[in-house]
């Protein structure tokens, strides 16, 4: 969720107190808003197509198929994340810094951030700009996207990029953005809730 970044210097670490989560849903409204705008313009002003179509592909998967194909795969995602929080320093640690950015977070906020994330970023990275620039830049952009600079966070931006390669696949496969959509939002809206209950248990226990 590459709006996280806005709020990284406000959660418990950087400032002794959770952030405001009404802020973060505010901020998060506006950056994917523009986002979705910006990839849906310059698909029709610049390339006179909408965002939603893979290029090149002469049809979709059936939608069972693109529906089922990105539910599997964010919930693959979903498991590999939780694994390698559990089984990592590395994966713990990013855990818990981006616990400290989303606390707060109540269920229907993280569902509705995980849904406007998944659809304006996958409409400008895969809609927008893999057409143009390829499957592996477009990954490797996305990976950029969610660079921090703070040392524990820049591990994000490997993991977005990896996440990203198997996004761009989704969509070129599939014909058009159903299955990674699905797939984007599912990973963001059980693993953002999930942050959020991982920091408020330690925020409890200490």
């Amino acid at each position: 969720m590459a709006a996280a970044k806005e709020t990284a210097g406000l959660g418990p670490r950087a400032a002794g107190r959770p952030p405001p989560a009404p802020r973060l849903v505010l901020l998060a409204l506006g950056f994917y808003g523009a986002l979705f705008v910006t990839a849906l313009c310059w698909r029709l002003l610049v390339d006179g197509v909408t965002p939603w179509r893979a290029t090149g592909a002469s049809h979709a998967w059936p939608l069972a198929g693109r529906i089922a194909s990105g539910l599997a795969f964010g919930a693959a995602l979903v498991a590999a994340s939780r694994v390698w929080t559990a089984r990592t320093a590395t994966g713990s640690r990013l855990a818990a810094e981006l616990g400290a950015i989303v606390a707060g977070l109540t269920r229907g906020q993280a569902l509705g951030l995980a849904a406007i994330s998944g659809l304006a970023e996958e409409a400008f990275f895969r809609g927008a700009l893999q057409p143009r620039v390829g499957w592996l830049a477009a990954s490797l952009l996305f990976g950029l996207a969610h660079f921090h600079p703070r040392r524990e966070l820049r591990v994000w931006s490997l993991s977005a990029a990896l996440a990203g390669l198997g996004f761009g696949a989704l969509f070129a496969a599939s014909g058009d953005l159903v299955a990674p959509a699905l797939a984007h939002a599912l990973l963001n809206g059980l693993n953002l809730r999930w942050l959020a209950r991982l920091e408020a248990r330690r925020v409890g226990s200490s």
